[in-house]
């Protein structure tokens, strides 16, 4: 048995930037961290007692005989490229799915992470990386960027830059204390709303026309971001403005960014004392982040009043193997009976 456990993230500034369209004609770059709130995947080989030789246990439960049966784009895909069989997976998370903080990438990152662990094997951040976003993007055909794979891969604070030709990690590295002061300005409320990011992504590809301007800008914002963040002497509470100046620039790339009802929470949240903040993922509903200064964080947690606050501490781990109980495993065609031991790996 195999559980793993990955972290959701939360960007903040350059999203929509790695999008591949993009990025491959004017590069990209995103500043993103992973934070406190985690999925867990946990796999073993299926016993052959059921009728059944593959069992799924998400927000639904399958139970079919043949991987191409099952309905899970993502489990299907990802047990035909790893070459699978015979898996119960069962999936848990702190947060809801669809709530804009890459909750399916940190699935699918989970998910490959535990594969691979099943099969015996280490596999390092970057090719977990890779290979969720081959399995998302190409063999699901789903519309969207790549930040949240490698967010959930690496773990902490980073800048992440997309070029034609690949992307590079870079811890975003600031003195602890400053740190600390950044993650307890930050309050983050749940909306309510839910949405599955590539539909968001394909209403917003459709709409606004031409997006190369604000997405330029905002990629220009990536720089501003860090610097307040490495700059000891900068005002932190910049970053705090400068959150706001993106989410203005990032209702203007879509027509599914935003509706009437987030923009009265977040005009509620800016009179109340905010200075800033935007709506994760990739609009539409789900998480919406403050940037609020210690003297003011009553007055906007009042006005938010009726929403779910949801407290969170940055992490640091990205995906990683929690509880490693390797099987001994003979495919079926190759045998039959007690086909599984514990305490080696297959």
């Amino acid at each position: 048995m195999i559980i793993t456990k990955t972290p959701f993230r939360m960007s903040f500034f350059g999203g929509g930037t790695d999008m591949k369209d993009f990025f491959e004609k004017y590069g990209g770059a995103v500043l993103s961290t992973t934070f406190d709130k985690y999925c867990y995947v946990n796999v073993r080989h299926l016993p052959r007692f059921f009728d059944y030789s593959t069992e799924l246990c998400y927000s639904q439960t399958e139970r079919v005989t043949s991987v191409e049966d099952i309905h899970h784009p993502a489990i299907r895909n990802a047990m035909k490229m790893l070459d699978m069989h015979e898996i119960r997976l069962t999936y848990e998370a702190d947060l809801p799915a669809r709530s804009g903080l890459g909750t399916s990438s940190s699935f699918a990152v989970g998910m490959l992470n535990a594969f691979h662990a099943l099969k015996g094997k280490y596999v390092d951040k970057r090719c977990l990386a890779d290979e969720a976003i081959y399995l998302e993007r190409t063999l699901c055909n789903e519309a969207g960027g790549w930040q949240d794979q490698i967010a959930a891969s690496f773990g902490g604070l980073n800048r992440i830059s997309f070029s034609a030709g690949g992307y590079e990690v870079r811890p975003v590295i600031i003195p602890p204390e400053r740190k600390r002061r950044l993650n307890d300005s930050l309050v983050m409320f749940f909306t309510g709303f839910t949405r599955f990011s590539s539909e968001i992504q394909e209403a917003n590809a459709g709409g606004y026309g031409n997006r190369t301007a604000q997405l330029r800008e905002m990629l220009a914002l990536v720089d501003e971001a860090e610097n307040v963040l490495t700059d000891k002497h900068a005002d932190l509470d910049e970053f705090g403005r400068l959150l706001d100046y993106t989410w203005k620039l990032k209702r203007q790339t879509g027509a599914a960014v935003t509706t009437e009802g987030i923009d009265a929470l977040y005009a509620k949240g800016i009179a109340a004392g905010a200075l800033g903040g935007k709506l994760l993922g990739a609009g539409g509903g789900g998480f919406l982040l403050f940037y609020v200064r210690p003297e003011q964080r009553a007055g906007v947690m009042e006005a938010m009043e009726g929403l779910l606050h949801v407290p969170f501490e940055f992490e640091n781990g990205g995906t990683r193997v929690v509880y490693y109980s390797p099987e001994s495993y003979v495919p079926k065609e190759k045998g039959s009976g007690l086909w599984m031991t514990e305490g080696k790996a297959g």
